[in-house]
């Protein structure tokens, strides 16, 4: 979930992180693919505050039940891909097509028909998420219309803020990033909070060993999410969305990458007391409609973190979190928030969530989203993190040092569009 960013929290401090902004030395060793999802583009999809705005088509609307009021989705146009690039497309469809029936000898062909913006939101005014989604046309033998989100197009900066911040902890605590990329079943990844499952996809579609477990509590939000925006519906396992997509829909579209991912219909909370995987990597992002991350999430002496600390590898195991900084300015009164005040302006909840988190894992840090007033939270083993930092060297120096030294190699490993390395150095805080 996003939160508009008020003057106070973008300001001129928080410069564009564009592909114009990698340092010259990556730029010498690699070209970055076009980020379908830079911030440039916003306009197209933000809408309005308080509604979808002009130009906009509600393509899914239902109530929850379980604190997220009215779930709906909009649909926006998107300018990019250009119409000429589509047949590339269109021709990797029919060999995927002709690769699953080749007894059609080619006759089945393939339409794309455009591409669209899809926003999640609760209660018409918060934006959930938002990701781009295809649609396309199958003729000429079993006429079928598919739709596809983008795995490789993160729109929101926050959701680039997480995943980057996450990718260069995991190897900085010494994971063997590059073979979860190519070898399988090497990567267990744990999502807390679905929206419209771009953090999943993206992962699975770029780690070949991803094994990918999605928790979400709300049915109407996977719905949303099936019929609207694109996932993959056999990921959902007994979920009886109304999709339109056809059967062989996950098969001729995903290639693969919707087997590695699990989607679980249950409270987080349960999920964890329960669960025997022990997890590489996790993200968490769970606020409800009402703008709340619930605190069984972050108390300190819960049976959630408690569970969770075990969950999560004794070694590597890093921990994500997505936090709103503008529930309430800090108390100027208080010493101990001081190490936040200078990044953004903090809720005194929020800095008892980020210590919370810390007491469980041994380190945390927190990054600030650029444009919008979330924070990155990120809770590691500090035993790992700090593995040959010099005696008398600043632990937060050694720390943001060890991270930019990897970002390199995630930004190459991953082929990213985005640069990881402006992530994860803006508004850079070690938790104290």
């Amino acid at each position: 979930m996003l939160r508009a960013a008020a003057s106070r929290c973008a300001g001129g401090a928080i410069r564009r992180l564009s592909v114009a902004s990698y340092p010259a030395a990556v730029g010498a060793r690699r070209k970055p693919p076009q980020d379908e999802g830079d911030w440039s583009y916003y306009k197209e999809w933000w809408g309005e505050d308080d509604g979808p705005g002009d130009g906009a088509h509600t393509v899914f609307r239902r109530h929850s039940e379980h604190g997220n009021g009215v779930v709906s989705v909009v649909a926006y146009p998107a300018s990019i891909p250009a119409s000429d690039q589509w047949p590339v497309m269109e021709r990797w469809l029919q060999e995927r097509n002709l690769a699953i029936y080749p007894e059609s000898s080619g006759a089945d062909q393939f339409k794309i028909l455009g591409y669209q913006w899809r926003v999640m939101r609760f209660n018409d005014h918060t934006r959930q998420s938002t990701a781009k989604v295809m649609a396309c046309y199958r003729f000429g033998g079993d006429r079928a219309l598919y739709s596809m989100q983008q795995p490789n197009c993160l729109a929101v900066p926050y959701v680039k803020s997480m995943v980057s911040a996450g990718l260069t902890a995991l190897p900085s605590c010494s994971y063997d990033l590059p073979q979860a990329v190519s070898e399988p079943n090497t990567m267990k990844i744990l999502c807390i909070g679905h929206g419209g499952g771009s953090i999943p996809l993206f992962l699975a579609s770029k780690f070949r060993g991803a094994d990918v477990h999605i928790v979400e509590i709300d049915p109407v939000v996977v719905s949303a999410s099936v019929e609207s925006m694109g996932f993959p519906a056999s990921c959902a396992k007994g979920l009886s969305a109304h999709t339109m997509q056809p059967t062989d829909g996950d098969e001729l579209l995903w290639n693969g990458v919707h087997d590695r991912i699990s989607l679980h219909i249950e409270d987080a909370e349960d999920f964890i007391a329960g669960d025997s995987n022990v997890y590489d990597l996790v993200f968490i992002d769970a606020y409800d409609g009402n703008d709340i991350f619930p605190r069984k999430l972050w108390d300190a002496d819960g049976a959630f973190l408690r569970n969770l600390e075990e969950k999560v590898h004794p070694l590597h195991g890093t921990v994500v979190v997505n936090l709103h900084s503008d529930s309430g300015p800090s108390s100027p009164d208080v010493d101990d928030e001081a190490p936040f005040e200078n990044v953004l302006p903090m809720g005194r909840y929020v800095s008892h969530v980020c210590r919370a988190y810390k007491r469980h894992f041994g380190l945390a840090f927190t990054v600030a989203s650029p444009w919008l007033c979330n924070i990155t939270l990120v809770a590691c083993r500090d035993k790992a993190i700090l593995k040959g930092a010099p005696v008398g060297r600043s632990c937060r120096d050694f720390v943001l040092s060890k991270l930019l030294s990897r970002s390199s190699m995630v930004e190459q490993a991953l082929d990213l569009p985005f640069p990881c390395l402006q992530y994860v150095k803006n508004g850079f805080t070690l938790v104290e």
